[in-house]
């Protein structure tokens, strides 16, 4: 297969890691810490301690302290509580540095419990002579995921004939002091730091893989301005691993491996028949690689940083996300070359080396004072790996102490650092350009992409792609995120002012109603215009209907009439309605003048017959003459 021949004995006993289950064999260097014994004369003197791969050393710094032994649970397996045992200095005092045996238990499970019980500071003095070891993290598990992330207290293993010499002098009532200086474990030659970060895409290898996305996304602003402003020189890596030459044609290798067994990654779900492999992973490593190259040749190192967070957000592996689709969005929504990115991926199916990942693989052997990158995730300052905890205060207190004396940047001392990422391309975050509303916050810890609220209207979505408004009023602002236009005078929108938000194209329209609504052809669907008679013109939102000849077209029908049926109709049905008003007024007036004359001639005959014959039912009519000559 053309492979060159390799020193690199670590990538190899790595790969066969992913097939045998065996721990990595590399050469690993031991980041140490200077340790001075101040008292007693006895011990006095410098001595080294390897720092702890948890909490927060206190780099570019020192610390002193007094050195305390207890009487019980010596190996800080078990809490001091139950033993009544405090560590918390007096008022005045130095800090007690715990002096705790190794064995029996986790080094960050005997951390945690001395800083529980007050300790500045623990060191762990070995049970064997051998050289020093770093002390790291166990295996995450239920248990143990909860109380590493909260370590905050520096640690140090020491050896065991320190440890021995420690001991002898506090059992014999001597005060023990000591100081811890950080100031020397990183170098700092001049006025840039150089530092790189060893880290991975998958997001489904448990508390570490979500710890380091964390980080990333916490120091993603501060490593931004360090790098815009020409302080640092960061590079992000990737552990690769290859297939040895007898196993490329096996099941493991060809799920692991892209490039013909060359460049492998470990099944993300440890689970061959599910999920995704391992060589997705690959995938998607090299592509953030390239991302960084494109980045960096457009002198724009930084939006690495922007597109490895939102990648973690867009494209989760619990979401099935994880893939090639979701990564060209995430891309091209930050202005990133994708052809470029393309191109520098090359063809992994090819039977050839990948440029990139081969620099990669020789990238993870150590050099100089930098130990084999075996571990996930390793920071380098300087060329020296890092130790602590991968937290944002303590790694930028590693970088500044990398920095040459008085040629620190101001974030360095003052620990704010100012973002303005929203001003350019909106950082690839949404916005509507119209309204002038964006998804893009500037942050401490960078832009964060969160759809925004503007004038007591709500808008959801995801922050990058969309965001809709939702509830009473959302068509006001910026038509609720929906589909709107306007031809020639006339508008149509998708939105409907209602709690639920939905975007629905109106009558006459056919989409999703966000993006677009398409005029539908009733004509072409055969949705109007059916008659035989009929002749249908598709129009923007509608459509027109005209019958052939002298055919009148009834829409409520969809159906043609003669004009002229229609108009001797109507003559006729005026001609009725003239007729019949005039009968009825006539027999009204009859009816009028029936009852007017019957009621006179009734009067008229009442008053012949009284003055001759008096009805029962009026008084006799007095004689009028009589009274006259009266």
């Amino acid at each position: 297969m053309g492979y060159p021949k390799r020193s690199e004995v670590a990538i190899l006993l790595g790969f066969l890691q992913l097939i045998l289950l065996e721990p990595v064999v590399g050469r690993f260097v031991v980041e140490k810490n200077s340790l001075k014994v101040t008292s007693p004369d006895s011990i006095k003197g410098n001595y080294d301690s390897a720092i702890g791969n948890f909490g927060i050393p206190q780099y570019g710094g020192s610390m002193a302290g007094t050195v305390v032994y207890p009487k019980d649970n010596r190996k800080g397996c078990k809490s001091f509580d139950d033993f009544g045992i405090s560590f918390k200095a007096k008022a005045g005092a130095l800090p007690n540095f715990v002096l705790i045996d190794r064995g029996d238990c986790f080094f960050a499970l005997k951390v945690w419990n001395a800083q529980n019980a007050g300790a500045a500071a623990v060191l762990v003095a070995d049970n064997i002579d051998e050289a020093l070891i770093t002390m790291d993290s166990p295996e995450e598990d239920g248990s143990s995921a909860k109380y590493i992330v909260n370590i905050t207290i520096p640690s140090a293993l020491i050896s065991k004939s320190f440890g021995e010499k420690l001991k002898t002098a506090i059992s014999g009532g001597n005060m023990v002091n000591v100081n811890l200086d950080w100031r020397e474990a990183v170098p700092h030659p001049d006025d840039r730091v150089e530092y790189e970060l060893w880290t991975n895409s998958n997001d489904e290898c448990g508390v570490k893989c979500d710890m380091l996305m964390e980080f990333v996304k916490d120091f993603k602003g501060a490593a931004q301005i360090l790098e815009q402003g020409g302080y640092t020189q960061f590079t992000p890596h990737y552990i690769t691993w290859y297939c040895p030459h007898a196993f490329t044609i096996s099941k493991q290798c060809k799920s692991q491996c892209i490039n013909h067994g060359r460049y492998c990654a470990p099944d993300p779900e440890q689970d061959f028949s599910t999920g995704y492999e391992g060589k997705d992973v690959v995938h998607e490593n090299l592509r953030q690689l390239c991302v960084f190259k494109v980045s960096n040749e457009s002198k724009k190192p930084w939006v690495w940083w922007d597109y490895v967070t939102d990648f973690q957000i867009r494209c989760p592996m619990k979401e099935k996300k994880y893939n090639k689709e979701c990564a060209d969005v995430v891309i091209k929504s930050l202005g990133i070359d994708l052809r470029k990115v393309e191109k520098c991926m090359g063809d992994p199916e090819t039977d050839s080396d990948n440029p990139v990942l081969k620099e990669e693989q020789a990238a993870q052997i150590g050099k100089g004072s930098r130990g084999d990158v075996t571990i996930l995730p390793t920071l380098v300052v300087n060329n020296r790996q890092y130790r602590g905890k991968l937290e944002k205060g303590a790694v930028l207190k590693a970088l500044c102490a990398g920095f040459e004396e008085t040629t620190e940047p101001s974030v360095c001392l003052s620990g704010e650092v100012e973002t303005n990422e929203c001003l350019n391309n909106n950082a690839g975050c949404w916005k509507d350009d119209k309204a002038n509303i964006t998804a893009c916050k500037d942050t401490f810890r960078g832009r964060v992409c969160e759809c925004p609220v503007v004038n007591g209207v709500r808008f959801h979505g995801d922050g990058y792609s969309f965001c809709v408004a939702t509830g009473p009023g959302r068509c006001k602002v910026s038509n609720g995120g929906c589909w709107h236009e306007n031809r020639n005078g006339i508008t149509f929108s998708a939105c409907l002012d209602n709690e639920e938000g939905k975007c629905t194209c109106p009558p006459g329209f056919k989409g999703d109603g966000v993006k677009s609504c398409e005029d539908i052809d009733e004509c072409k669907e055969k949705k109007a215009c059916q008659c035989p008679e009929c002749s249908c013109k598709n129009t923007w939102g509608s459509y027109e209907c005209t019958c052939n000849e002298d055919l009148l077209y009834i829409r409520d029908h969809d159906t043609c009439i003669s004009k002229r049926s229609s108009e001797v109709k109507s003559a006729w049905t005026a001609v009725w309605v003239i007729l019949i008003g005039l009968g009825m007024a006539g027999g009204g007036s009859y009816l009028v003048y029936k009852y007017r004359w019957r009621s006179y001639m009734d009067s008229e005959i009442r008053a012949i017959m009284s003055q001759y014959m008096p009805l029962d039912s009026q008084n006799e009519v007095p004689d009028h003459i009589h009274e006259d000559r009266a």
